[in-house]
């Protein structure tokens, strides 16, 4: 199984879900670094789409959170590909959630700064989030998903509600939702994967 992983906001290519995929599973597991291109869902989409584009014999495409959305958003540009998603916890209503963050006086603020300083955990570090990450948000945070998917959401997710990812799957036959009890992270859900891969492999 040759598998194209595409890593959280504040992940990392060898973070511990495709590691345990590799020692695991023993997949072949090519994980790209998703910030090369910049923060924005678009920058991070294009990474996915430009590694698809470089590597064309992949079984399947897997992301977690907002490398989940990235790999949704990427799909939709590459509707003539037989594409299989399975996606861990995706960053579904992003603009929402740092909208919601941020506030009403913080968004007219980032605005006018035209960034906004956000710690990086995985970094540990502050980095810059520049206005064009919002902007960027707003188109692309509730993509139309088109290829066969499975979506693995914890119930307690903390950071991303798994209503998000009811409603996309609710409006859409080829989407299948594996609810689980967990939180964000799906750090104890991880055999849950095999189980999402054999499903996304048997829709039509």
């Amino acid at each position: 199984m040759k598998v194209l992983w595409a890593h959280g906001l504040e992940g990392s290519p060898n973070g511990s879900k495709p590691t345990w995929i590799i020692e695991n599973l023993g997949w072949n597991v090519i994980s790209v670094d998703m910030s090369r291109n910049g923060w924005t869902i678009g920058d991070q989409t294009k990474v996915v789409i430009d590694k698809i584009s470089e590597i064309d014999d992949f079984d399947l495409i897997m992301g977690s959170s907002y490398g989940g959305l990235a790999v949704a958003n990427a799909a939709n540009e590459l509707l003539d590909r037989d594409l299989r998603l399975v996606l861990m916890a995706p960053a579904f209503g992003l603009a929402e959630n740092f909208q919601n963050i941020a506030g009403k006086d913080g968004l007219k603020e980032w605005e006018n700064n035209g960034f906004r300083p956000y710690f990086h955990h995985g970094l540990n570090e502050e980095i810059k989030l520049g206005w064009d990450f919002m902007i960027s948000a707003e188109k692309m945070s509730w993509p139309k998903i088109k290829h066969p998917t499975v979506i693995i959401h914890g119930i307690s997710d903390e950071i991303v509600s798994i209503e998000s990812s009811r409603k996309v799957a609710g409006s859409n036959s080829n989407i299948e939702l594996i609810e689980v009890e967990d939180g964000h992270r799906l750090g104890n859900s991880l055999h849950f994967i095999p189980i999402a891969v054999e499903k996304v492999f048997s829709m039509q």
